[in-house]
């Protein structure tokens, strides 16, 4: 069957690209409130450094932050390159979700890799992995799971238990030998959500490409003393990351 005009083409395709620039803006949001327990939807948006309200023609996605040369109207403050990037990145997110995907795919990965965007500058900028983000998101992708082509609803419950369950032995055996906590329990929530999102041998190939990342990344700054060995890292953004690279090369066409 030949593909609907009315949801294919150029159109179609800048639509959803605009949709994502604006979910991209409300994810910006939620990556600078969740984490410090404010409402994601209440008070509307204002500066972070003298809270004025943002007008509404200073809040359209990118196009105002270009404008105003990534500074507040109000007081000049910086407006950090993290929203726009953000903006971009899950614009580029929706226009490629569709891709080569059945509906339930598409849908998939709109919700999976807009949430990993999500809680990994949230642990990037916080140290934090909010429950409101990893929990529901698990059970989304279980939800997900049964209409989707590559995955079933027990591969995904699979994926969920084992990875949560692999990463909390490892936190139990590291507390109790160690006397420190290997990984928190907010990173064996993410893992939670990623195996129900992608299965049990990609979410575990997951944990070894955040592992690599890991070592590639605090292997030369221990060496230059930058840091300790007991120095907290934001493994949560290295699993959101290692997840979402494994899930895009899995998924992608």
């Amino acid at each position: 069957m030949a593909p609907d005009p009315a949801f294919s083409g150029p159109l179609f395709a800048l639509a959803l690209f605009v949709a994502g620039l604006a979910v991209g803006s409300f994810l910006n949001v939620v990556i600078h409130r969740l984490p410090a327990g404010e409402s994601v939807l209440l008070p509307g948006s204002r500066c972070l450094a003298c809270a004025a309200p943002i007008r509404v023609r200073d809040n359209l996605p990118v196009i105002s932050w270009l404008r105003l040369g990534g500074r507040c109207r109000d007081c000049r403050a910086r407006i950090p390159v993290r929203y726009p990037l953000v903006e971009v990145l899950t614009g580029v997110l929706f226009w490629w979700a569709p891709e080569g995907g059945d509906p339930a795919l598409a849908v998939s990965r709109v919700v999976l890799l807009s949430l990993l965007l999500a809680l990994a500058m949230t642990d990037w900028e916080r140290m934090v992995l909010p429950d409101p983000l990893t929990l529901p998101g698990a059970a989304l992708g279980l939800a997900l799971a049964g209409p989707r082509s590559d995955l079933d609803l027990l591969t995904s419950a699979a994926g969920a238990l084992l990875g949560a369950g692999l990463l909390f032995l490892l936190r139990a055996l590291w507390l109790r030998f160690r006397g420190v906590e290997a990984v928190g329990l907010g990173d064996v929530k993410l893992l939670l959500l990623i195996g129900a999102f992608l299965g049990p041998a990609p979410a575990l190939a997951a944990v070894a490409l955040a592992a690599a990342l890991g070592v590639l990344a605090a292997g030369p700054l221990l060496l230059l003393g930058r840091i300790r060995r007991d120095t907290p890292l934001p493994f949560g953004t290295l699993l959101a990351l290692g997840a979402g690279a494994v899930f895009v090369v899995s998924t992608g066409v």
